[in-house]
């Protein structure tokens, strides 16, 4: 089994271009990647390639990645189109890694682009369903409802039905947070705080969607999404990419670069058939990874968590072992997950202030890792970053997520 290496990345700065394609997305984020790694795209052996709605918008499917590669003038090698929801650009992260690991392949590229803005507002909001068991989609919604009919939260009388003038996953996620403050005492201020917290690390990163301050008051106020949450609570309607090269160590030596981030564990799983008390995903997957990389959650300097909410930091804090369960809004509020903290958290922004065009969310976890650990992180460097996680979910059957991936990376 070869070592695998992260030595270029690319990413844009997330946002709403409505001028963009996908393909002119991902061509711009390839070209970034392949620079920063010092190669030519004649040295690329595999491409992997992640997108969830290009053929539901535009009627692109089948052949994304070939149709994006070959329009570079990138033939001949093996490419693999990825759809896995929101997890899909570290699933294709983690064929690249397998790829490479197995000796298939001493170089390959992962990339993640999706356009999600739509002239049809409610087409954009509609998509994310597909997301879910369609052909159960009414059963799941119905069984969320009955989890939350006898929580001790009580709901503003305006809360409207599921999936009203808003994505379904909203609705998931508030009934899962309501779940938690019925059972732990979290509160919506702790929310905020996170929230609070996610826009000042993106008001520091140049390729945020949001960069703009927001104290945990202002959050607050904001207008009401589905109780608990508000707007800026939740992750953004908005189009990116970005890509990650990798390669063998006898492909590094051979390059001979000193930029390298070292890939210590890949972990790729699904969700199971559980309820609300059975062991949540990202404990299971987390396990791996640590046994995998021989590591724990102490030794994590910083990780990029899933927060399409702010309940979703909150509770994969929790989920990989930083805090122990029930305790994340606590953990949030100790100020350990801010920059500067013991352990911060979404440096980036997260997916509620960076933004979150689903097929490339992933990857810009990986973007922002790897850029802290190589020390170019600017103003929002955490100081002797040596390792971090990136968690990405995906989708959601039941009561947690259908996919997810799970990234430790550290320098070499």
């Amino acid at each position: 089994m070869q070592d695998v290496y992260i030595i270029g990345i690319g990413m844009n700065k997330f946002g709403k271009y409505p001028e963009e394609t996908v393909r002119t997305m991902a061509e711009d984020v390839i070209h970034q990647a392949l620079e920063d790694a010092a190669i030519n795209k004649e040295d690329l052996e595999a491409g992997f390639f992640s997108n969830t709605f290009w053929g539901m918008f535009d009627n692109q499917h089948s052949i994304r990645g070939q149709v994006v590669f070959r329009g570079m003038g990138i033939d001949r090698i093996p490419v693999t189109n990825v759809e896995n929801a929101c997890a899909g650009a570290s699933t294709a992260l983690h064929l690249a890694y397998t790829g490479i690991r197995a000796g298939m392949y001493d170089v390959a590229i992962a990339i993640g682009s999706e356009k999600l803005t739509n002239p049809d507002k409610a087409k954009s909001l509609s998509a994310y369903s597909s997301c879910m068991d369609v052909e159960n989609y009414e059963q799941q919604i119905q069984t969320l409802l009955d989890y939350g009919k006898n929580l001790q939260v009580t709901l503003p009388a305006e809360e409207s039905k599921p999936g009203s003038g808003r994505s379904v996953f909203m609705d998931v996620y508030a009934m899962m947070t309501r779940w938690h403050m019925s059972r732990y005492g979290t509160t919506q201020k702790q929310l905020a705080t996170i929230a609070a917290k996610n826009h000042y690390h993106s008001s520091l990163n140049p390729k945020a969607q949001y960069q703009t301050e927001m104290s945990v008051e202002q959050v607050l106020a904001d207008s009401p999404v589905t109780y608990p949450l508000t707007r800026s609570m939740c992750a953004p309607v908005g189009d990116g990419a970005a890509a990650v090269v990798v390669c063998s160590e006898a492909f590094l030596k051979k390059l001979g670069s000193n930029r390298a981030v070292k890939i210590l564990a890949s972990i790729h799983g699904q969700g199971s058939n559980r309820d609300l008390d059975g062991e949540d995903i990202g404990e299971r997957l987390a396990k791996a990874a640590y046994e995998m990389s021989a590591l724990g959650p102490d030794d994590i300097d910083l990780a990029e968590l899933h927060d399409a909410t702010a309940y979703g930091e909150l509770h994969q804090c929790e989920a990989m072992g930083f805090c122990p369960p029930g305790e994340g809004g606590k953990y949030a509020e100790s100020g350990a997950t801010t920059l500067g903290g013991e352990k911060p958290i979404n440096t980036s922004g997260g997916l509620e202030s960076r933004g979150h065009p689903i097929g490339a969310s992933g990857l810009a976890q990986i973007y922002e890792i790897v850029t802290q650990l190589r020390g170019e992180a600017g103003k929002r460097q955490v100081i002797d970053a040596k390792i971090g996680l990136a968690e990405n979910g995906g989708g959601s059957i039941g009561v947690e997520e259908a996919a997810m991936c799970i990234h430790i990376l550290g320098n070499v």
